[in-house]
């Protein structure tokens, strides 16, 4: 790399696939990270690890019919047609040729996952590694880069600014070093994979005030650095309202319980015992409704069925070897352990099992019911968190970060939090999986896009 790299990558998350995929093609990359133990900085690794992917191959080995048209079509219904239309179309016709290149190339033990499927998918489409987890995505990934002769990391360092031409293409990258320090590095290209600005508590509030109160369970190095470099060479953005959040964080050991709690027939209740709503709509959304309830916490409630379901994730079994989960062997029992009302819980764990088992419609809306919950009965607390936020830079089918008229900055690319995203706007928009898939998705595009060195104007959607 004499010369300066192909490409540089910021951000060792979803970027580590653009790295690995430009490699491939033949590209000389450095990867810029922040964090020099790859796990604090990114989202990636904090995720479930769940890779939406219609028409792949393990669909079609279970007999799965699915294919981007349907994808769209459940984007369109989850963002009540709000998403970027152009956007979701190009990630939907990657998504399976995405998750075959990570099995094939990259060698990622990827399946379907059949047990259980999300809020918003019509056939199960989201396909994982053994333990749901993104540590062992991240650190799998991580390995190949450092093995693989045409990829450079540089770590702890973090890019600073992007400098271009007088022709405004992509010259150089700037990279700050932790004593603050900084080196211009020569390049044609920079892939933007930093996320976005979850931890930036400023911004936060300016375009997410309804989750600004909620815990931030998201990669400490996700500042807004896209944001910031984008916007000073005149990048469009867009949606920037847009977030994940979820509802089902542990406040007692900071861990994900996961909503496969509520898919599997949980339910939550808040602290006076009663539901206030159909879970089952997504996560996302109901950490904001969480937020507004009394204290801003709940409860989930399960049993020793759902809690054998759920043991196929690691944070769940982190969650349970925590020690907060309670167990009880009644409804009376249940309340004493939690500190709920026991009345209110009592009408509750009655009022769901009558539904389960088809005697009554539900109050709130629900029809997603496995099976009556039955005794003993566990429960844990939880409280609404913001994951990554989904808006950001504007890009096009390549990736290639736009101008409000929808010229790229010829050499710049975006990918997952950095780049505006398919969830339309606020948090209902969000579908499981839409957070990897534009991570993964638009760094496999850049990178092939940097491959051909070019970057193919398209008209802009304005998305704010």
């Amino acid at each position: 790399m004499s010369d300066g790299p192909d490409l540089v990558v910021a951000g060792a998350g979803g970027g580590l696939a653009g790295a690995l995929r430009a490699a491939e093609l033949g590209l000389d990359v450095l990867v810029i990270e922040a964090d020099e133990h790859f796990r604090r900085g990114n989202n990636t690794s904090m995720s479930t690890a769940m890779f939406p992917g219609a028409g792949s191959r393990w669909q079609r080995d279970a007999g799965v019919d699915d294919s981007p048209d349907r994808f769209v079509a459940d984007i369109d219904a989850k963002t009540g047609g709000t998403a970027d239309a152009r956007l979701a179309r190009t990630l939907a016709e990657v998504s399976a040729p995405l998750v075959e290149w990570l099995a094939d190339s990259v060698e990622l033990p990827l399946s379907l996952v059949t047990d259980f499927n999300y809020p918003g998918h019509a056939v199960p489409r989201c396909h994982s590694v053994p333990g749901r987890h993104g540590s062992s995505v991240i650190d799998h990934l991580t390995r190949r880069a450092r093995a693989h002769p045409n990829i450079d990391l540089l770590v702890p360092a973090r890019l600073a600014d992007v400098a271009t031409g007088p022709d405004g293409a992509v010259r150089a990258a700037v990279v700050q070093y932790p004593d603050g320090t900084r080196e211009e590095i020569p390049t044609r290209a920079v892939l933007l994979a930093t996320n976005g600005y979850g931890a930036d508590r400023d911004l936060v509030e300016r375009h997410l005030p309804e989750i600004a109160g909620a815990v931030y369970h998201g990669g400490e190095h996700s500042r807004g650095d896209a944001l910031r470099i984008g916007g000073g060479l005149g990048a469009a953005t867009g949606f920037l309202d847009a977030y994940q959040g979820h509802g089902a964080v542990s406040p007692g050991a900071g861990t994900l319980v996961g909503w496969a709690t509520v898919i599997h027939g949980g339910f939550i209740v808040d602290t006076g015992g009663r539901r206030f709503g159909n879970e089952t709509r997504g996560y996302s959304e109901y950490a904001a409704e969480i937020a507004a309830r009394p204290d801003a916490t709940g409860w989930i409630v399960l049993d020793k069925t759902v809690h054998d379901q759920c043991s196929a994730f690691q944070d769940f079994r982190d969650t349970v070897e925590s020690g907060v989960l309670v167990w009880a062997g009644d409804a009376a029992g249940l309340a004493e352990a939690t500190g709920l009302p026991a009345e209110p819980l009592a009408d509750e764990l009655a009022r769901t099992a009558a539904v389960a088992r088809g005697e009554t419609p539900d109050a709130h809306g629900r029809t997603n019911w496995e099976r009556p919950l039955e005794p003993p009965y566990a429960a844990v607390r939880v409280v609404p968190a913001l994951f990554h936020t989904q808006g950001g830079l504007i890009v096009n089918e390549d990736a290639a970060v736009v101008r409000p008229d929808g010229t790229p900055i010829t050499g710049l690319y975006a990918s997952g939090g950095a780049a505006a995203g398919i969830s339309g706007h606020g948090a209902a928009g969000y579908l499981p999986g839409n957070g990897l898939l534009p991570a993964f998705g638009l760094a496999y595009l850049a990178a092939g896009a940097a491959a051909r060195g070019r970057t193919a104007p398209t008209p802009h959607n304005e998305g704010e």
